[in-house]
C-alpha cells in the first residue's frame, strides 16, 4: 500500500494522516464543502487535496474513514456508491465510534459490490500526543492493516469477525468517556445543591487521584462533547443490543449535550482555556441545564 485516503481530516484525522506521512505514505483527502481552517490545516499535513470522493477513492490503496459516529454509516453508503460506479478497489476501513450493529450495516453495502470492508475502532489520544493510538481491526483481511503501524499507530487485528473492533471500542470510550459524563454531572449538582466546596475537599481528603482527572478533563469537555453525543448513542445502542441497560450512556449523551450548548464548546485544542478550574466551568454548565435550572 503506497496512498491512503483519509476521510476526513479533523482533529484525529489530520493525526493519523500527520503519522502516517511520516511514515512515508503518499496522504489523500477530499476537502470539498470543508472549512478554511480544515484545508489549511490538511495542507500543513502534508495532505493532497485529491478532489471529489470518486477521484480520491480511485487513488487510494486504503480509505481510513475518521468521522463523528453519526455520519459514518451515510459515508459509508457513499463511499459504496463511488465504488461501484468507478469499479475502484481500495480496503475500506471504517474507524468510527459505532456499535457493532452498524458496522456490520456498513459492511453490508461493501459486501453488495464485492469491495472490502474492514471494521476498525480508535483507542486512545491523536496519533503523535504520546502513547501509540491503537487501532483495532477485524473482518476478513484485517491483517491488511497492520502494514500501517508504525511508532504512532499501534494496529491491533481482531480476526474476521466485523463488529470486535467496534465491540472493543464501545466498551473502552463506555467506560472513560462515560464516566467523564458522570464526573461532570455530579459537579453540576453539586453546584446547583451549594456544596461544591464541601465535595472538592472531601474528594481532595479521600480521592484525590480521582478529583485530579476530574479536575483536569471536566472544564474541557465542551469542545469535544458535540462529539461525543453520537458515540453514547452508539454506545447505548451496542450495550441494549446484548442485554445490558443503555441507560448509562443515554444520560452521559443528555450531559454531553448540556456542554456542547455552552460558550466553551466553540474552543478549539489550540484555544481551550487551559486555567479554567472545574468549579467555574460547572458555574456554566448549571446555567445551560434544560428544565428550569437556566436562572440560577
Amino acid at each position: 500500500m503506497k496512498t491512503i485516503a483519509v476521510l476526513s481530516p479533523g482533529e484525529m484525522g489530520n493525526a493519523f494522516g500527520g503519522a502516517l506521512k511520516a511514515a512515508g505514505f503518499d496522504i489523500v483527502t477530499c476537502l470539498a464543502g470543508r472549512s478554511e481552517l480544515t484545508r489549511q490545516r490538511a495542507a500543513d499535513t502534508g495532505f493532497r487535496d485529491g478532489g471529489d470522493l470518486a477521484t480520491v477513492l480511485d487513488d487510494a490503496d486504503l480509505v481510513l474513514s475518521i468521522l463523528p459516529p453519526e455520519y459514518a454509516l451515510d459515508a459509508a453508503r457513499g463511499a459504496a456508491a463511488a465504488l461501484k460506479s468507478s469499479g475502484a478497489a481500495p480496503v475500506f476501513v471504517d474507524c468510527n465510534a459505532v456499535a457493532p450493529a452498524t458496522a456490520i450495516e456498513m459492511s453490508r453495502a461493501f459486501a453488495a459490490i464485492d469491495a472490502k470492508y474492514i471494521d476498525g475502532g480508535i483507542v486512545g489520544n491523536p496519533p503523535g500526543t504520546g502513547k501509540p493510538t491503537r487501532l483495532y481491526v477485524s473482518g476478513e483481511g484485517c491483517e491488511l492493516v497492520a502494514g500501517i503501524g508504525g511508532k504512532d499507530i499501534d494496529v491491533r487485528p481482531m480476526g474476521p469477525e466485523i463488529g470486535r473492533a467496534s465491540g472493543i471500542k464501545m466498551c473502552y470510550a463506555g467506560v472513560t468517556k462515560g464516566t467523564n459524563a458522570l464526573h461532570v454531572a455530579a459537579q453540576i449538582a453539586a453546584e446547583a445543591l451549594g456544596v461544591t466546596e464541601a465535595l472538592q475537599a472531601e474528594f481532595g481528603s479521600s480521592a484525590s487521584e480521582l478529583y485530579k482527572r476530574m479536575e483536569s478533563s471536566g472544564p474541557r469537555l465542551p469542545s469535544v462533547s458535540g462529539r461525543f453525543v453520537g458515540e453514547m448513542e452508539e454506545i447505548a445502542k451496542t450495550f441494549r443490543d446484548v442485554g445490558v441497560t443503555p441507560q448509562f450512556h443515554l444520560g452521559a449523551a443528555d450531559v454531553f449535550r448540556v456542554l456542547a450548548d455552552t460558550p466553551f464548546a466553540a474552543e478549539t485544542p489550540d484555544t481551550i482555556d487551559f486555567e479554567r478550574t472545574l468549579a467555574e466551568a460547572a458555574k456554566v454548565y448549571l446555567r445551560h441545564l434544560p428544565g428550569g435550572m437556566n436562572d440560577k
